[in-house]
Protein backbone atom coordinates (compact mmCIF):
# COMPACT_ATOMS: atom_id res chain seq x y z
CA UNK A 1 0.00 0.00 0.00
CA UNK A 2 1.46 3.35 -1.04
CA UNK A 3 1.12 6.38 1.21
CA UNK A 4 1.97 10.01 0.80
CA UNK A 5 5.31 10.63 2.55
CA UNK A 6 4.63 13.49 4.95
CA UNK A 7 7.46 15.60 6.32
CA UNK A 8 6.48 14.43 9.79
CA UNK A 9 6.87 13.62 12.59
CA UNK A 10 7.23 17.42 12.29
CA UNK A 11 9.70 20.07 13.41
CA UNK A 12 13.48 20.20 13.00
CA UNK A 13 15.22 17.67 10.78
CA UNK A 14 15.81 14.21 12.21
CA UNK A 15 19.60 14.46 12.45
CA UNK A 16 19.55 17.78 14.34
CA UNK A 17 16.82 16.64 16.69
CA UNK A 18 18.41 13.30 17.52
CA UNK A 19 21.81 14.86 18.10
CA UNK A 20 20.21 17.31 20.53
CA UNK A 21 18.37 14.52 22.36
CA UNK A 22 21.53 12.42 22.69
CA UNK A 23 23.66 15.33 23.89
CA UNK A 24 20.99 16.33 26.39
CA UNK A 25 21.09 12.88 27.97
CA UNK A 26 24.67 11.85 27.19
CA UNK A 27 25.25 10.11 30.52
CA UNK A 28 22.46 7.63 29.74
CA UNK A 29 23.23 6.88 26.09
CA UNK A 30 24.88 3.53 25.52
CA UNK A 31 24.55 0.58 23.23
CA UNK A 32 21.21 -1.12 23.93
CA UNK A 33 23.12 -4.40 24.04
CA UNK A 34 25.13 -3.12 27.02
CA UNK A 35 22.35 -1.50 29.04
CA UNK A 36 22.89 -2.27 32.71
CA UNK A 37 19.12 -2.36 33.19
CA UNK A 38 18.85 -5.54 31.10
CA UNK A 39 18.54 -8.42 33.54
CA UNK A 40 18.56 -11.84 31.91
CA UNK A 41 18.31 -15.08 33.88
CA UNK A 42 21.49 -17.10 34.21
CA UNK A 43 22.25 -19.09 31.09
CA UNK A 44 20.76 -16.64 28.58
CA UNK A 45 22.41 -14.04 26.34
CA UNK A 46 21.15 -11.10 24.27
CA UNK A 47 22.45 -10.44 20.76
CA UNK A 48 21.27 -9.27 17.34
CA UNK A 49 19.54 -11.62 14.93
CA UNK A 50 21.66 -13.51 12.42
CA UNK A 51 20.95 -15.75 9.45
CA UNK A 52 21.35 -18.91 11.51
CA UNK A 53 18.33 -17.92 13.61
CA UNK A 54 15.73 -17.79 10.85
CA UNK A 55 14.35 -21.33 11.06
CA UNK A 56 14.06 -21.22 14.85
CA UNK A 57 12.32 -17.85 14.74
CA UNK A 58 9.70 -19.19 12.35
CA UNK A 59 9.12 -22.11 14.72
CA UNK A 60 8.74 -19.75 17.70
CA UNK A 61 6.22 -17.69 15.74
CA UNK A 62 4.16 -20.81 15.02
CA UNK A 63 4.22 -21.76 18.71
CA UNK A 64 3.30 -18.30 20.00
CA UNK A 65 0.81 -17.31 17.27
CA UNK A 66 -0.73 -20.58 16.04
CA UNK A 67 -3.54 -18.76 14.22
CA UNK A 68 -1.14 -16.48 12.31
CA UNK A 69 1.23 -17.18 9.42
CA UNK A 70 4.83 -17.58 10.58
CA UNK A 71 7.60 -15.33 9.30
CA UNK A 72 9.19 -16.57 6.10
CA UNK A 73 12.92 -16.62 5.52
CA UNK A 74 12.48 -13.85 2.96
CA UNK A 75 10.76 -11.59 5.50
CA UNK A 76 13.46 -12.15 8.12
CA UNK A 77 16.16 -11.44 5.53
CA UNK A 78 14.34 -8.19 4.78
CA UNK A 79 14.28 -7.23 8.48
CA UNK A 80 18.01 -7.81 8.70
CA UNK A 81 18.72 -5.83 5.54
CA UNK A 82 16.67 -2.72 6.34
CA UNK A 83 17.38 -2.35 10.09
CA UNK A 84 19.80 -4.96 11.50
CA UNK A 85 20.39 -3.14 14.79
CA UNK A 86 16.67 -3.30 15.59
CA UNK A 87 16.30 -7.09 15.52
CA UNK A 88 17.05 -8.62 18.94
CA UNK A 89 17.23 -12.26 20.02
CA UNK A 90 17.78 -13.92 23.38
CA UNK A 91 19.61 -17.25 23.22
CA UNK A 92 19.72 -20.15 25.67
CA UNK A 93 23.47 -20.55 26.16
CA UNK A 94 23.64 -24.29 26.81
CA UNK A 95 21.50 -25.41 23.88
CA UNK A 96 22.16 -22.47 21.58
CA UNK A 97 18.41 -22.26 20.94
CA UNK A 98 16.67 -18.96 20.33
CA UNK A 99 14.44 -18.34 23.35
CA UNK A 100 12.91 -15.01 22.39
CA UNK A 101 12.91 -12.26 19.78
CA UNK A 102 11.98 -8.61 19.44
CA UNK A 103 11.69 -7.05 15.98
CA UNK A 104 11.54 -3.27 15.54
CA UNK A 105 11.56 -0.60 12.84
CA UNK A 106 11.47 3.20 12.76
CA UNK A 107 8.31 4.87 11.43
CA UNK A 108 6.99 8.36 10.81
CA UNK A 109 3.60 7.68 12.33
CA UNK A 110 1.74 10.43 10.45
CA UNK A 111 2.38 8.43 7.29
CA UNK A 112 -0.21 6.01 8.68
CA UNK A 113 -3.62 5.89 10.31
CA UNK A 114 -3.85 5.32 14.05
CA UNK A 115 -5.95 2.23 13.50
CA UNK A 116 -3.89 0.68 10.71
CA UNK A 117 -3.29 -3.03 11.00
CA UNK A 118 0.00 -4.78 11.72
CA UNK A 119 0.13 -5.73 8.03
CA UNK A 120 0.11 -2.07 7.00
CA UNK A 121 2.52 -0.85 9.67
CA UNK A 122 5.09 -3.51 8.77
CA UNK A 123 4.62 -3.48 4.98
CA UNK A 124 3.16 -7.00 5.19
CA UNK A 125 5.86 -8.19 7.55
CA UNK A 126 8.80 -7.09 5.38
CA UNK A 127 9.69 -3.87 7.29
CA UNK A 128 10.47 -2.15 3.99
CA UNK A 129 8.64 0.94 5.27
CA UNK A 130 11.42 1.44 7.87
CA UNK A 131 12.20 5.16 7.78
CA UNK A 132 15.38 6.44 9.47
CA UNK A 133 13.88 9.96 9.43
CA UNK A 134 11.08 8.96 11.79
CA UNK A 135 10.89 9.56 15.53
CA UNK A 136 8.98 6.44 16.58
CA UNK A 137 10.47 2.98 17.15
CA UNK A 138 7.68 0.54 16.41
CA UNK A 139 7.81 -2.81 18.18
CA UNK A 140 6.46 -5.10 15.50
CA UNK A 141 6.83 -8.37 17.37
CA UNK A 142 7.99 -9.62 20.75
CA UNK A 143 7.90 -13.39 21.10
CA UNK A 144 9.20 -15.77 23.78
CA UNK A 145 9.15 -19.51 23.18
CA UNK A 146 6.66 -21.19 25.56
CA UNK A 147 9.45 -23.33 27.03
CA UNK A 148 11.33 -20.19 28.10
CA UNK A 149 8.49 -17.96 29.29
CA UNK A 150 8.18 -16.50 32.81
CA UNK A 151 11.94 -15.95 33.16
CA UNK A 152 12.05 -12.22 32.43
CA UNK A 153 13.12 -12.62 28.80
CA UNK A 154 10.30 -10.45 27.47
CA UNK A 155 11.17 -7.73 29.96
CA UNK A 156 14.85 -7.85 28.92
CA UNK A 157 13.89 -7.50 25.26
CA UNK A 158 11.69 -4.52 26.11
CA UNK A 159 14.57 -2.83 27.94
CA UNK A 160 16.81 -3.45 24.92
CA UNK A 161 14.22 -1.76 22.70
CA UNK A 162 14.11 1.29 24.95
CA UNK A 163 17.89 1.41 24.93
CA UNK A 164 17.75 1.62 21.15
CA UNK A 165 15.28 4.51 21.41
CA UNK A 166 17.78 6.36 23.60
CA UNK A 167 20.76 5.48 21.44
CA UNK A 168 19.03 6.72 18.29
CA UNK A 169 17.69 9.86 19.98
CA UNK A 170 14.10 8.88 19.16
CA UNK A 171 11.06 10.34 20.87
CA UNK A 172 9.22 7.14 21.75
CA UNK A 173 8.56 3.45 21.31
CA UNK A 174 5.12 2.22 20.35
CA UNK A 175 3.36 -0.99 19.45
CA UNK A 176 0.13 -2.93 19.53
CA UNK A 177 -0.75 -5.07 22.53
CA UNK A 178 -3.03 -8.07 22.34
CA UNK A 179 -5.91 -8.11 24.82
CA UNK A 180 -6.53 -11.88 25.15
CA UNK A 181 -8.80 -11.43 28.15
CA UNK A 182 -11.20 -9.21 26.25
CA UNK A 183 -13.25 -12.03 24.73
CA UNK A 184 -14.54 -12.91 28.21
CA UNK A 185 -16.31 -9.55 28.58
CA UNK A 186 -16.85 -8.49 24.96
CA UNK A 187 -20.65 -8.72 25.29
CA UNK A 188 -20.83 -6.07 28.01
CA UNK A 189 -17.64 -3.96 27.83
CA UNK A 190 -16.38 -1.84 24.92
CA UNK A 191 -12.68 -2.11 23.98
CA UNK A 192 -12.02 1.40 25.29
CA UNK A 193 -13.75 0.57 28.58
CA UNK A 194 -11.75 -2.64 28.84
CA UNK A 195 -8.46 -0.77 28.44
CA UNK A 196 -9.52 1.78 31.05
CA UNK A 197 -10.47 -0.95 33.52
CA UNK A 198 -7.16 -2.76 32.99
CA UNK A 199 -5.26 0.50 33.54
CA UNK A 200 -7.16 1.00 36.81
CA UNK A 201 -6.46 -2.63 37.80
CA UNK A 202 -10.19 -3.33 37.92
CA UNK A 203 -9.55 -6.07 35.36
CA UNK A 204 -6.41 -8.08 34.63
CA UNK A 205 -5.38 -8.98 31.10
CA UNK A 206 -2.65 -11.61 30.55
CA UNK A 207 -0.77 -9.43 28.04
CA UNK A 208 -1.85 -5.80 28.46
CA UNK A 209 -1.42 -5.84 32.25
CA UNK A 210 2.14 -7.10 31.82
CA UNK A 211 2.90 -4.27 29.39
CA UNK A 212 1.55 -1.70 31.85
CA UNK A 213 3.75 -3.15 34.59
CA UNK A 214 6.72 -2.76 32.23
CA UNK A 215 6.11 0.98 31.95
CA UNK A 216 4.01 1.16 28.80
CA UNK A 217 0.95 3.41 28.57
CA UNK A 218 -2.17 2.17 26.77
CA UNK A 219 -3.38 4.99 24.54
CA UNK A 220 -6.42 3.73 22.66
CA UNK A 221 -8.08 0.67 21.13
CA UNK A 222 -7.71 -0.42 17.50
CA UNK A 223 -9.84 -2.90 15.59
CA UNK A 224 -8.40 -5.46 13.20
CA UNK A 225 -4.77 -5.11 14.29
CA UNK A 226 -4.43 -8.91 14.28
CA UNK A 227 -7.66 -9.98 12.56
CA UNK A 228 -7.30 -13.65 13.51
CA UNK A 229 -6.83 -12.99 17.23
CA UNK A 230 -10.10 -14.44 18.52
CA UNK A 231 -9.09 -14.13 22.18
CA UNK A 232 -8.80 -10.36 21.73
CA UNK A 233 -12.03 -10.32 19.68
CA UNK A 234 -10.09 -8.67 16.86
CA UNK A 235 -9.03 -5.72 19.03
CA UNK A 236 -5.70 -4.49 20.37
CA UNK A 237 -4.39 -1.59 22.43
CA UNK A 238 -1.98 1.03 21.11
CA UNK A 239 0.81 1.23 23.68
CA UNK A 240 3.68 3.68 23.89
CA UNK A 241 6.71 4.54 26.00
CA UNK A 242 8.11 8.07 25.90
CA UNK A 243 11.85 8.76 25.93
CA UNK A 244 12.20 11.25 28.83
CA UNK A 245 15.28 12.79 27.20
CA UNK A 246 13.51 13.77 24.00
CA UNK A 247 10.44 16.03 23.73
CA UNK A 248 7.81 15.22 21.09
CA UNK A 249 8.21 16.59 17.58
CA UNK A 250 6.67 20.05 17.34
CA UNK A 251 2.90 19.92 17.06
CA UNK A 252 2.67 16.13 17.22
CA UNK A 253 0.09 14.33 19.32
CA UNK A 254 -0.93 10.72 18.84
CA UNK A 255 -4.57 11.81 18.87
CA UNK A 256 -3.87 13.84 15.70
CA UNK A 257 -2.97 10.73 13.73
CA UNK A 258 -6.06 10.24 11.54
CA UNK A 259 -8.29 7.19 11.76
CA UNK A 260 -9.56 5.42 8.69
CA UNK A 261 -13.01 6.48 7.58
CA UNK A 262 -15.72 4.01 8.52
CA UNK A 263 -17.24 2.25 5.55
Amino acid sequence: MERQANSVDVGEDAHTRRTRCRIGDASRVRSPMQDAAIHLPDGYSLRLMSERDYAEISAICAAVYPSETSYTREELVSHHMVFPEGQFVVVHDESGAVAGTHFTLILRMLDFHLDDSWEVLTARGTFTDHDPAGHTLYGADLMVHPAHQHHGIGRALTVAMRGLVREKGLWRATGGSRMPGYHTVVATVTPEEYIAKVKLAELTDPVLTAHLHDGWDAVTAIEGYLPNDAESAGWAAVIQWINPACPPPEGFEITRVPRRAKK
